[in-house]
């Protein structure tokens, strides 16, 4: 995974565009926008302008990516690209909803509602793992595209009919995603963090754990001091140990219906 030092996640959420951006960037995301009538035959393609996007932003994170850049990686001038997207905000949402179709929404629609946000929730994970821009990127006021629109669909089915109102329902997604990108967010800092001192995890704590030990007394910090010399001390999955406590919560609710 790479990820740029200047797009940090923790960084304020690009804009995804307007009301206006918004209109266009649904026009070109569900293929309604008029073929132009006149002018030279286009030399390109959107899909291939917007893999080439997420190229960049993979590599070089959203502060990197730009119209002239993204034209550098396809080998043609910047201008060229005006004739496809009209703006870097209407870039952002059709990147989004690009990357929405690495899993597809197929594989959400069988074992019943929790198995369904536990993969919901793996994939989640890997996509901003993979592409850590997403994170800047807001899941509520950007345009919704057809692969975004098909995972919705296909998650809020899964949930029909287990006795939550719709709000319940969409409240139940905003619950598990926001579970979701806050483990993402640690863990694309962790590998900023990492990259940027040189040291692996185990190099740290390593090197770390000799400075904290001399400062660990059963007297000051017993619970710690306890826990931190258990020679048999057994390492958990925080990621799917926080995602079976979330699912625990809502089933409890689903079973009270």
């Amino acid at each position: 995974m790479t990820t740029s030092d200047n797009d940090n996640p923790a960084e304020t959420s690009v804009s995804f565009g307007g009301a206006a951006t918004a209109a266009r960037s649904m026009e070109l995301l569900w293929g309604t926008k008029p073929a132009p009538t006149r002018g030279r035959k286009p030399g390109m393609t959107l899909e291939a302008i917007v893999a080439a996007a997420v190229e960049v932003a993979d590599a070089e994170g959203l502060d990197g990516l730009s119209m002239r850049r993204v034209a550098d990686a396809l080998g043609v001038g910047t201008m060229s690209l005006y004739r496809y997207v009209a703006s870097k905000a209407e870039l952002h949402d059709l990147m989004l909803d690009a990357v929405m179709a690495e899993n597809p929404p197929l594989d959400l629609e069988t074992g019943g509602w929790r198995a369904v946000l536990e993969r919901l929730a793996r994939s989640s994970l890997d996509g901003y793992v993979r592409h850590p821009w997403l994170l800047r990127a807001s899941l509520t006021r950007g345009a919704m595209g057809p692969n975004q629109t098909q995972v919705l669909d296909a998650v809020l089915a899964a949930l029909d009919g287990i006795g939550l109102t719709g709000g319940e329902r969409m409240a139940v997604v905003e619950l598990v995603v926001g579970y979701v990108r806050g483990v993402a967010r640690q863990r694309v800092d962790d590998a900023l963090t990492q990259r940027r001192s040189g040291l692996s995890d185990e190099q740290f704590w390593t090197e770390f754990g000799q400075l904290l030990d001399v400062h660990l007394t059963e007297t000051r910090f017993p619970a710690l001091t306890s826990l931190w010399r258990d020679e048999e001390f057994d390492y958990v999955d925080t990621f799917e140990f926080g995602l079976a406590r979330v699912l625990d919560g809502i089933e409890r609710l689903v079973e009270s219906r």
